[in-house]
């Protein structure tokens, strides 16, 4: 019996499947070289405007060095510089810049990267809710920084005469406070702080026509009560203020002294708009009338007197 001839074996190359085979590998590398040469679609963000671009860098610092962004130390980036860019990354920087920030008439400069004046105050940790601020909240803080003015919310009183008045007020100086409450004032006036200054949290202003001098003191007092420590009892009353005005009472001046009381020792008009000199006087005086029994004046610092 005749034997066929083998046939030989085909080689491996000309094989369909390896073909095949062969065709998606090359299909492949060839995809991975043009998603390569393409890049990643990447958001870019900068001082809160969005781009869009294709990058092939593999990290941050690379996507911002491709675009020439430049970004240091002190600016806000998001994520870090060395994170590794995918399809689809968002990039965040804000850049610094610097405020200079004068809050109840003081002064300091600082750097932030927000990018508004309100989120300024934000990132500082600044309550400006209720503030009176030079510049809207949402004006642009440019990268050459700007000066930003605050005046916060504060309780004062306004003594003027028989009238008295406790506001809230966010004006920066004596005279607008007496503006905003409409406390009218003129030529020979006295007002106390003076109108330029600035009302702080539990100033009492006061203003006070023009009135006769200083009253002679007629009646002297006695040696042993002008020794007894008069400047201790002022501390413990006010704080050593002769402005001072408690509306609770309310009471006036060095000494605290109710209007009523004022009155009955001789003194005229409010307590509070006189000298030192004269409340002290007064004072003493009153001591002097009720024969020592300083409890019913000054139950809670009266002790003060004896050292």
């Amino acid at each position: 019996m005749a034997r066929g001839r083998r046939r030989a074996p085909r080689p491996l190359w000309k094989s369909g499947r390896a073909l095949a085979g062969y065709g998606l590998a090359t299909a492949a590398l060839v995809g991975s070289a043009i998603a390569a040469t393409l890049g990643e679609d990447v958001s870019l963000v900068v001082d809160g405007k969005a781009m869009a671009l294709r990058s092939t860098a593999a990290t941050v610092a690379e996507v911002l060095k491709e675009a020439s962004i430049p970004f240091g130390e002190d600016d806000y980036l998001q994520p870090g510089a060395h994170t590794a860019i995918g399809e689809g990354s968002t990039i965040v920087v804000r850049h610094a810049r610097p405020i200079t920030l004068t809050v109840d008439g003081r002064t300091a400069r600082h750097l932030v990267t927000a990018t508004s004046v309100g989120a300024a105050l934000d990132e500082l940790a600044i309550e400006h809710g209720g503030s009176r601020l030079s510049a809207p909240r949402t004006r642009a803080l440019p990268l050459g920084g700007m000066a930003v003015t605050m005046f916060t919310p504060r309780e004062v009183h306004v003594v003027a005469g028989e009238r008295r008045v406790t506001t809230t007020t966010t004006e920066g100086t004596v005279r607008g406070v007496l503006r905003e409450t409409r406390v009218r004032y003129g030529r020979g006036y006295r007002v106390t702080p003076a109108l330029g200054s600035f009302p702080h949290e539990g100033t009492t202003i006061t203003v006070t026509p023009p009135g006769p001098a200083t009253p002679a003191h007629t009646i002297p007092i006695q040696a042993d009560v002008a020794r007894l420590d008069w400047a201790a009892l002022a501390a413990c009353e006010s704080r050593g203020n002769p402005h001072a005005y408690n509306p609770s009472g309310p009471y006036y001046g060095l000494y605290q002294f109710s209007l009523p009381m004022w009155q009955a020792v001789g003194g005229s008009g409010m307590p509070h708009v006189w000298s030192a000199e004269e409340q002290t006087y007064r004072a003493q005086l009153l001591y002097q009338r009720v024969g020592g029994r300083w409890q019913g004046q000054w139950p809670h610092c009266g002790a003060r007197l004896f050292g």
